[in-house]
């Protein structure tokens, strides 16, 4: 019965023949060998051919390929972020104006809004700010080259009869500082002085002052734009974009807005608070010349990090000259509690998250700043660079829909007033 089931299942094919006793096995044994060769075989054409159809972009995938591409996308960026200052810096004469429009706009765009939710016209609004903001701007120049006019000969002789002063305290005092080392420093500050990029920034020659007053009146022209069609303008730059990128947009024009107007705001009350608080310290000690010196702090305070410090030691020169080495020291530490409670307390206070900024982003700032526009430059250098780092800041947040921080700007969908 058994033989009859193993002989049914080899006809049907479910099993082997069996070996019978007496046969060789040898032609079996051979065929392993040469079965596994045709199979090692297979197996290296197999991997042949996955290399031959390896797409080329795989050559990118591992790590020297990333490098490879972040390298050429930084270079990328900076080819075109030269070529476009390049660009914008052959056009200054209509890149400063518009700049300086744009600051100012956000600087009083509040209070422009402020009218008009109160039900005044737009039109009469926009007037009225802005003959409000000439009037201020024209008084504050008006009293600074009044004061200054006048007295700018007498504090030029007085510092240069500091730094007369100082050369010769350097050269019988403690310190061992020979002369040549001396006249190599004075020698250096005059080169510096008389470069070509601090006079680039200066009003010297005929051609200097046309650009100047011609960039005034454009300026004057366009701020005065901003203010009446600033919401329109933005509305028609923003419509080829629809969706998140639109949301994205309009949160980078609000941020924009408000760190340019919490800059200018917190600036003028940080330059009123130093002017106000040096210029009394030197007329409680006596020290000619205190008004114009408080102005000239005003003006400086508005270049961060460095403007109030140069206009201290110009204080402490003429301090030297006309009250002593102590009053001169005075002068100093007074200059340095200033600029301590100034960066310390007052401007948390007043800027808020305006100027979100290392002091070393400000002085590279203020460097590239100085080298590309000499003054205007230094002045405007700081608030774009605090505009550029909240734009980054905005750009990369996780949440492109969050409701706009400053309502100046008119909401998506809406018409502007």
């Amino acid at each position: 019965m058994a033989r009859s089931t193993r002989l049914t299942e080899h006809e049907l094919g479910n099993e082997p023949p069996q070996q019978k006793p007496g046969t060789e096995a040898v032609p079996a044994a051979e065929g392993a060998p040469r079965q596994g060769q045709a199979l090692g075989k297979a197996a290296l054409q197999r991997g042949a051919k996955q290399r031959e159809t390896k797409p080329a972009g795989a050559l990118w995938a591992d790590g020297l390929g990333r490098v490879g591409i972040r390298s050429a996308q930084i270079l990328l960026i900076l080819t075109v972020a030269v070529v476009s200052v390049y660009a914008l810096m052959q056009i200054k004469l209509l890149v400063i104006p518009v700049l300086i429009a744009l600051i100012l706009a956000a600087a009083i765009g509040p209070f422009v809004n402020m009218l008009r939710r109160r039900g005044m016209r737009g039109g009469l609004a926009t007037g009225i700010a802005f003959i409000g903001l000439l009037l201020v701007l024209g008084g504050v120049f008006t009293v600074i080259y009044f004061s200054i006019r006048n007295q700018w000969g007498e504090l030029a002789a007085q510092a240069s009869s500091g730094l007369d002063e100082l050369e010769n305290f350097l050269r019988t005092g403690p310190i061992p500082i020979d002369q040549e080392q001396l006249e190599q420093a004075r020698q250096g500050l005059i080169e510096f002085a008389t470069s070509s990029q601090v006079r680039s920034g200066a009003i010297t020659g005929l051609s200097v002052v046309t650009e100047f007053i011609a960039g005034t009146l454009l300026m004057v022209v366009i701020l005065f734009f901003f203010l009446k069609d600033g919401a329109k303008i933005w509305n028609f730059l923003l419509r080829p974009f629809t969706g998140q990128r639109e949301a994205k947009l309009r949160r980078v024009g609000s941020r924009t807005l408000e760190v340019l107007g919490g800059y200018v705001r917190g600036t003028a009350i940080v330059a009123l608070v130093d002017a106000v608080a040096i210029g009394a310290a030197l007329l409680i000690l006596q020290v000619p010349l205190a008004f114009p010196l408080a102005i000239i702090v005003f003006i400086t305070a508005f270049i961060p990090l460095v403007g109030a410090t140069v206009a201290g030691i110009l204080a402490a020169l003429v301090a030297l000259v006309a009250n002593g080495p102590v009053v001169a020291l005075i002068v100093v530490a007074v200059v340095v509690a200033v600029n301590q409670l100034e960066g310390d307390l007052l401007q948390p206070i007043v800027m808020g998250n305006a100027l979100q900024l290392h002091a070393l982003v400000i002085l590279m700032a203020l460097t590239a700043g100085t080298i590309l526009a000499g003054i205007v430059g230094a002045v405007l250098s700081v608030p774009l660079a605090a505009v550029i780092w909240a734009i980054i800041q905005v750009w990369t947040a996780e949440d492109p829909n969050l409701q706009d921080m400053n309502p100046d700007l008119p909401a998506a969908g809406t018409k502007p007033i």
